[in-house]
This record gives C-alpha cells, sequence and structure tokens, in this order.
C-alpha cells in the first residue's frame, strides 16, 4: 500500500513539474518584455515584482527536483521502477516538495487575477524609450559607440595644470592638496589625470593610487599602499604583510619612503578621521612630498589642505557641457540640426555635471528622432526638483532602463562587490556565465557574448558611474540568492536554503576553520568563490553542492583535488590558479560540462629572468573527455604518458586558451597534430622541459587561424615556418630560443603584432629592424641578449612604439640604441634594466657624460630625453630593486648627479 502511494506522487509531481517548467520558462519571457515597461507604470511594477518572486520560487522547486533526481541516480533507488524517472528519497520530502508545488500553483493563479481584477494596462500597449530598438539586435546598434577617453574630456586642461603647478611647486614639508565636488562631477577624473601626468611622474620618485571610500580599513589601505610602491619597483612585497598589526604596517610604509619625494593620491575621502589614520603614516621630511584627496565634504577639504591649495570643481559652462556632449552623442560631430533643440533640453537638465553628460549621451547615440523627444519629455516632467544630484540619479537611470534585460541584471551583479574591490574582467565573465545572465546566440561562445556585455557597460560609461548608483543594492538580482562575505561576516553565519551564490572577500583574516568556509544547508548553491581566502583544505561539503557550476580556490593554500570532484555533474568552472596544487584526480574527467579549468602559478619575481616560472598540473589519463573545455592551462606533458596526453588535447577542438609545459622533441609532431585541430584557439603558451631541450613545432600545416597571444620558451632550431602567418596575433612572447639568426625578419611584417618580448631568444650580435617593419608595436623588450652588440633600423621601423625595455643586454652599444631610440617619435616609456656602469654613464646628463656624446650622438640625446616623459635605470641590490628616474634630469629639476645615479653598480 505505501509502495503504490508512493508511485502515485512520483507520478503526480513529475507531471507538475513539467507544468512549472513550462509556467517558469513563460514567466521569464514576460519579465524580459516587461522590464522596460514597468517604470513608468507604479501598477505595472507591483505585477513585475510578484511574478518574479514567484519565478525566483519556481526555479528553486525545479532546482530541488533536479537535485533529488541526481541523488537517487546516484544511489540506485528504486530500480524496479523502471518506467518511473523521477524518485526522491524519502517519502516526508517527496510529501514536502508536493506542497510546495500545490503552493506556487495556487500563488500564480492569485496574481493572474488580481491582473484581470483591477485591470492592469497591458505592457505591449505602452510606448517605450527603448522600443523600436528592441526589434533589432541591441548590441549591434552599440557596438562601436563613442566612448570619450580621458584624453579628450573638455574643461579639465585648466584645473590639471593648476594642480601639477601646486604639486611641483617645490614647498618643502609634505602637503595636503584637495579637489572638492559632488559627486560626478569629475574629481576622480580629474586626480588621473594629474596623477598619470609625466611631469608629476618625473619629479616624484614614489606614487600611488588609493581609494578610500565609506568603509575604509586604515590597515587595508595601508597594505595596498605597500604593494604599489613595491611594485612600481618590481620588488616583492614583504612576507608577512597579511598578518602583521597596524603599527607594523605604519612603520613599513614610512622606512619606504623616508627621505623619498612622493605623491599619494586619496581618492572619495568620506572622514577627517581616514585622512588623519593615513596621513599619520607618511614620513614628513624635507623632500616636498604630496598628499592629494578628493572628497565631496567641504570641511575635510578645506580642514586638510591650505586654503590656497583647495580646487572645488564647478559644473561645466555650458560651451563645455555642448562640446563633451557631442563628443558623446555625436562621435565628436555636429550636432544635426532637427536635434538641437532636444539636445539643448537634455543639457539644462544635466547641469554642468560630467558624468550625466556622458551618461545621458551614450544613451542616446544611435537612436531615431522619435527615441530623443521621448527621452526629452521624459526629463522634463520628471526634473522638477531643483536638488541636482536627484536630476543626477534620475539620468543615470535612463541609462539602466534602457539596457537588455540580461545586462541589467550584469550591472546590478556588481553591487555584491564591496565598494572599491578590484574586479578582474575574465573572473567578472565568467560569475556572469554562471549566474544564467548571459544568453546563448547561435555562433558564440557565452563567454564571447559575455565580453560584448561588458563592451557594451564600458561604452555606455556604467562600469565609471556603478560606484555612484549601485550604493551596494541589488535588485533584479534576487538578494536572497547572492551573498557576500567579508571579515565581519563570516560564512559559517549562513543557512539559507535558497541561496545560489557565495563570494568571500577579505577572508584571510578570519579564524574559520576550512569546513566552515562552506555553509550548511545551501543545496542549491551555484557560485562558490572562496578566491584569496586562507583555506588549506578542500572543503569536504563542496562535492554535495549538485547544482554548483562555479569553483574558485584562486590564491588558497589547497594543495589537493579530492576524487569526490567528480560528484559536481554541472561544474563549468574550477579555478585553481595560485594554489598548491599539482595534480588532478582521474575523476575530474566525469565534469562534462567544465569549461575552464586553470591550474597554473607564477614563481616570485627574481633579479634576472628564470626559465620554468610558469607552473603547472599532470593531466589524469582521459583529459580528452571533456569536450567542453574553452581554457586549460597548464597541463604538464613531462609525464611517462605524455604522448597520449597531447594526443588527448586533439580532441578538445573548442579550446579558446591552451597552455601546455614540460615538452620533449620528440613531442613536438603530436602537439602539433592536435593544434591543427583546435581551430578556435586564441592564446597558446608552450614550454620545453628544460632550456636546452629542442621544441620543434615545425610540423603545424595550419596554425590556429585566430591566434592572438603566442609564447614559446624553450630551444628552437628556426622559428617555426608558419609563425610569419598569424595576421592576428597581437602578442608574441620568445624565451630561451637560442635562435642563431635574427626573428626580426620573419616577425617584421605580421599586420596585427602589438608587443614583442624577446628573453634569452637570440644568441647574434645585431639586430636590425627593416624599414617600414612592425606597423602597429607597441612595447618591445629585449632581455638576457647575452651576446647583443647592435641595434639598428633601416629606414623607418615601429612607428607606434611607446614603450621599450632594455634588460641584461651587457654588450649592447648605446651609441646605435641612441640612434634607434631617436626615430621612435611616439615613445614614452624607456627603461633600461641591469645595464653595465658604462652604458648607464652614457646617458646620464653631467658634463663628464657629455664628453662621451659629441656632435650628432649629442643633439640626439638632447632630443630624445627631452621629448620621452618617462627615463628609468633599475639595478637589484640584494633582495630589492632600486630604481633612478632620470626624468628628473630631463626636466632639469636635479643638478646634483648623486640624487639621480648615486651609486651605479
Amino acid at each position: 500500500m505505501f509502495v503504490e502511494k508512493k508511485v502515485k506522487l512520483l507520478t503526480g509531481v513529475r507531471g507538475e513539474i513539467e507544468l512549472i517548467k513550462d509556467e517558469f520558462e513563460r514567466i521569464k519571457s514576460f519579465l524580459q518584455r516587461a522590464e522596460s515597461s514597468q517604470e513608468d507604470d507604479p501598477e505595472l511594477k507591483v505585477w513585475v515584482k510578484q511574478v518574479r518572486d514567484a519565478a525566483f520560487d519556481m526555479e528553486d522547486i525545479l532546482d530541488e527536483f533536479t537535485l533529488y533526481l541526481a541523488r537517487d541516480h546516484k544511489d540506485g533507488v528504486m530500480r524496479h521502477f523502471n518506467k518511473i524517472k523521477l524518485s526522491l528519497k524519502n517519502f516526508k520530502e517527496r510529501h514536502h516538495l508536493s506542497s510546495k508545488i500545490t503552493d506556487i500553483k495556487s500563488r500564480v493563479i492569485s496574481i493572474g487575477e488580481g491582473h484581470r481584477r483591477y485591470h492592469f494596462q497591458s505592457y505591449c500597449t505602452k510606448p517605450s524609450a527603448s522600443a523600436s530598438t528592441r526589434g533589432t539586435s541591441w548590441h549591434d546598434i552599440r557596438e562601436d559607440a563613442f566612448l570619450v577617453e580621458e584624453g579628450e574630456l573638455v574643461g579639465i586642461d585648466e584645473p590639471r595644470e593648476e594642480l601639477i603647478k601646486w604639486l611641483v611647486d617645490g614647498e618643502p614639508g609634505l602637503q595636503v592638496v584637495s579637489i572638492l565636488g559632488m559627486g560626478g562631477s569629475g574629481k576622480t577624473t580629474l586626480a588621473e589625470r594629474v596623477f598619470d601626468n609625466h611631469q608629476v611622474k618625473a619629479y616624484f620618485q614614489s606614487h600611488a593610487w588609493i581609494s578610500v571610500s565609506q568603509s575604509y580599513n586604515i590597515r587595508d589601505i595601508l597594505r595596498d599602499m605597500i604593494k604599489q610602491l613595491h611594485g612600481e619597483t618590481e620588488q616583492p612585497v614583504p612576507q608577512g604583510i597579511e598578518s602583521m598589526n597596524i603599527m607594523r604596517v605604519k612603520q613599513m610604509v614610512k622606512d619606504f619612503l623616508q627621505q623619498k619625494r612622493y605623491v599619494i593620491i586619496l581618492d572619495d575621502v568620506w572622514k577627517l578621521e581616514a585622512l588623519e589614520g593615513i596621513k599619520n603614516a607618511m614620513p614628513n621630511s624635507s623632500c616636498s612630498s604630496r598628499i592629494v584627496i578628493t572628497t565631496r565634504i567641504a570641511h575635510i577639504a578645506i580642514g586638510s589642505s591650505n586654503q590656497s591649495k583647495v580646487h572645488t570643481r564647478k559644473p561645466m559652462s555650458p560651451e563645455e557641457s555642448w562640446s563633451l556632449f557631442c563628443k558623446k552623442a555625436f562621435r565628436g560631430k555636429p550636432c544635426p540640426p532637427h536635434l538641437e533643440h532636444f539636445s539643448q533640453q537634455i543639457l539644462k537638465k544635466c547641469e554642468g555635471l560630467p558624468l550625466a553628460i556622458v551618461a545621458i549621451g551614450g544613451l542616446l547615440f544611435a537612436k531615431d528622432v522619435l527615441e530623443w523627444e521621448m527621452i526629452s519629455r521624459s526629463l522634463a516632467t520628471e526634473f522638477e526638483s531643483n536638488d541636482r544630484m536627484q536630476n543626477f540619479r534620475k539620468i543615470l537611470s535612463l541609462s539602466y532602463i534602457d539596457l537588455h534585460y540580461n545586462l541589467k541584471s550584469c550591472f546590478l551583479y556588481l553591487g555584491v562587490f564591496p565598494e572599491d574591490h578590484v574586479i578582474e574582467h575574465g573572473r567578472l565573465i565568467r560569475l556572469w556565465i554562471a549566474e544564467g545572465f548571459v544568453e546563448e546566440r547561435e555562433g558564440m561562445t557565452m563567454e564571447e557574448v559575455a565580453q560584448r556585455y561588458l563592451k557594451e557597460l564600458i561604452n555606455r560609461s556604467l562600469l565609471q558611474i556603478a560606484k555612484t548608483t549601485l550604493d551596494g543594492r541589488i535588485a533584479s538580482v534576487n538578494p536572497m540568492h547572492v551573498q557576500q562575505c567579508t571579515s565581519n561576516n563570516a560564512p559559517k553565519q549562513l543557512n539559507l536554503p535558497s541561496l545560489r551564490s557565495l563570494l568571500i572577500f577579505e577572508s584571510g583574516k578570519l579564524s574559520s576553520s576550512d569546513e566552515q568556509f562552506v555553509p550548511s544547508g545551501c543545496p542549491l548553491l551555484r557560485v562558490l568563490d572562496l578566491g584569496d581566502s586562507s583555506l588549506h583544505n578542500f572543503p569536504q561539503q563542496i562535492p554535495i553542492l549538485f547544482h554548483l557550476k562555479y569553483l574558485s580556490l584562486r590564491q588558497t593554500k589547497v594543495r589537493i583535488i579530492p576524487s569526490s570532484i567528480g560528484e559536481l555533474q554541472n561544474l563549468e568552472t574550477l579555478d585553481l590558479k595560485h594554489t598548491l596544487v599539482s595534480e588532478l584526480p582521474v575523476e575530474i574527467t566525469k565534469l562534462k560540462k567544465l569549461q575552464y579549468l586553470l591550474v597554473y602559478s607564477y614563481a616570485h619575481f627574481r633579479p634576472s629572468p628564470t626559465f620554468g616560472i610558469f607552473k603547472g598540473f599532470s593531466a589524469p589519463q582521459g583529459i580528452g573527455a571533456l569536450a567542453l573545455l574553452q581554457k586549460l592551462s597548464c597541463v604538464k606533458a613531462g609525464d611517462g604518458w605524455s604522448k597520449n596526453t597531447i594526443r588527448e588535447l586533439g580532441e578538445l577542438s573548442q579550446l579558446r586558451k591552451l597552455g601546455v609545459r614540460d615538452l620533449k622533441k620528440d613531442d613536438g609532431k603530436e602537439l602539433c597534430h592536435s593544434l591543427e585541430k583546435m581551430s578556435h584557439l586564441r592564446s597558446l603558451r608552450v614550454a620545453a622541459e628544460s632550456k636546452s631541450e629542442v621544441i620543434d613545432l615545425d610540423f603545424l600545416s595550419s596554425p590556429p587561424p585566430l591566434l592572438w597571444t603566442l609564447s614559446i620558451e624553450g630551444c628552437l632550431n628556426k622559428l617555426p615556418h608558419w609563425l610569419p602567418l598569424l595576421n592576428n596575433l597581437a602578442k608574441l612572447g620568445l624565451g630561451w630560443n637560442n635562435l642563431k639568426s635574427s626573428p626580426l625578419i620573419a616577425l617584421q611584417n605580421l599586420p596585427n603584432l602589438m608587443v614583442l618580448h624577446l628573453i634569452n631568444a637570440f644568441d647574434g650580435e645585431t639586430l636590425i629592424f627593416g624599414d617600414r617593419g612592425f606597423p602597429k608595436l607597441k612595447e618591445l623588450e629585449l632581455q638576457n641578449l647575452e651576446n647583443l652588440r647592435l641595434v639598428l633600423m633601416n629606414g623607418q621601423a615601429m612607428p607606434r612604439l611607446q614603450s621599450l625595455i632594455i634588460d641584461g643586454c651587457m654588450h649592447l652599444d648605446w651609441q646605435s640604441l641612441l640612434v634607434v631610440i631617436h626615430g621612435l617619435t611616439l615613445l614614452k616609456h624607456l627603461r633600461f634594466r641591469e645595464m653595465p656602469k658604462e652604458f648607464a654613464l652614457a646617458f646620464y646628463p653631467d658634463s663628464s657624460s657629455r664628453m662621451m656624446r659629441e656632435g650628432i650622438l649629442q643633439e640626439y640625446y638632447d632630443e630624445v630625453m627631452e621629448r620621452i616623459p618617462e627615463v628609468y635605470f633599475d639595478w637589484w641590490k640584494k633582495d630589492h630593486q632600486v630604481r633612478y628616474d632620470l626624468s628628473h634630469a630631463i626636466k632639469c629639476r636635479v643638478m646634483n648627479r648623486v640624487e639621480v645615479l648615486p651609486e651605479v653598480p
């Protein structure tokens, strides 16, 4: 009798689930269409909210059903009932799910009756500011949307020059310079332009940019400052900094900046106590150092600075506003006469706020006359208040309202992250995909669609204004489904049955055990990001999270991944970058939906380039079964069955990124055969087992046509014949190749190459850059070319080069290099590292060095050193790197040789 009752219940639940699935799809379609119409209709907004809440509960029911079904399939329960595909673990749970289904059906019926009872006007008949664009591909009309670059902003040159003058005026002591203004007035943009100015870069020896915000923590701010200051000179960050108390951190900042001229930008200061807490850690010497703050609060700006050094951001003039608006809305072209009236009306409501003008201009780009009129009329009726900030928020909200339904969720998801948290774009894209915000498009991967989403938000300046508009809110994203945890909110406090996403920030301070990082009672979790936490062991609760799509243990101390990882049948991203994991269990091959497998790390910075700093993992047999993989990095091919591993890689035809290391000479042919099957590959990194091991890649007859980034580390008898055929190649790194002939001849005609690094790659004495070679190259690094003596340029080459790094080329003739540099008219950054004393003195501007340069060489030197804003010499001394800045000498601010070049090794 019990069995019969159970079978009836199972059969009934299955039928109800199918109905809920159908209704759920209809609701999602409704919400997408109704989203843009609800803003102007309070009644419709209530209805949409009710439907959305019901959709969330439906989603929970469907996921619970799938979870129970997976349990039964796993346990092999009820095998005698082959015709019944649905089985739940026990009768009580089945009955509970059946009750939920009954309740949700009743709610949906009630919502529908309410709609009919109160005669909601159909959203399908209501006009929308975006109505005419919905019939077309939303991203096509914005694909080339004009984004105002910082260098094109209007009304910023005069205040920038004023602030620069205040910073470099030479007054002794530590002084504070303030930029005061309301949100959206351009404070941060102005500070960035000053901070990045070549004169400021040259005058100050140390530079750091710190975002303070309302939820500041002095110790975190100072630790961030230490990391920036050390990173600027490529010195390793002191060990144990994360666990240091605040007094030790303050002392470390003082020690580093002592006797240095430094400039520190403190962006978005809300409390005077925050400024004083940071300032107390700064040494106050006679070096004319400066702190620049941006703030919305007048008493902070005036109380912390000499009143003569407070710049107040004022609204842009009508002329400046018009210029900026046209740059954004019309790509810098004149405003069409038929839109001039609407433009003036809209600009009047922006009240000279740069951020509002940029946002509304991006919204209006590519819209037709009717849409301009509707937006203008909407602004006119809504902006009756004189409160400028309220108007500003309404303007910004229009940009949000105009977004595609999926993009709204992507934008609001930024509210999950703490204020001023740096979000790596690859991580954000993978999170969007895991959360279900990215829709499928024919002929495109989900990542490619997400990249378009990101580009769209950038083009609309919405990433720039996210901090202003979100205030940590999550709207269309169900707040019960997403949880962020910080050091004040340990994950052990959570027990939410409907929790779908858990991201932990700043958790290195938590004293929780490894098990407490994963909360109990959250069976529907889809996203689990424990990156940067103090985790040491793989939490045992993770394998029971059947719905998990995204798992990140990045930069934790986890060393071993258990075989139970194979239970995560829905996992799409496994991020183990910078962990201690060196091999994966064979059960990883069960994860048929896996798309991103990231298991690699870099060794710590060292004074000279070291072969093999890129670490990978031993792949299990059967890795080729992961047919959906798009990113795989980095596989070690050095095991006894390496040929099998490399052969299996050929089965991964969807790969976009691949890293393979520990290659032997005999592996080359098999690797080439596998690469020929990867027509979608964009990024490839290969490394030999040792510096002397030859990599033979000449078997590749048809290279991946879309290859954008390529790195080859290991001995090459010659450059692969196919390398000059890579028309899409933008970044190329060659290391430890021992090439006897110059690689430049084969590379100089690559049409899109922008970055070229040669590290121990060439054994010859002369590099010649041919006429019109490297047409798009922007960055060139020549490192440890031990036999290199001459660098020559025939005619005009590298016309767009902006950065040149010469490192450890001990026999390089400075005269030939100077002639080449003279022909690089766009060069902005020139860096020499670990160069000999004679070479360094040849570039020093005193009288004794002048004797080394005569005639035309001296003319070239004067012109080059005046033109290039950043010129540095770096040397490694004991356990840290020291930088000497010749930019001071270029601008004639340092007359004493000892200050610039006190001791050349």
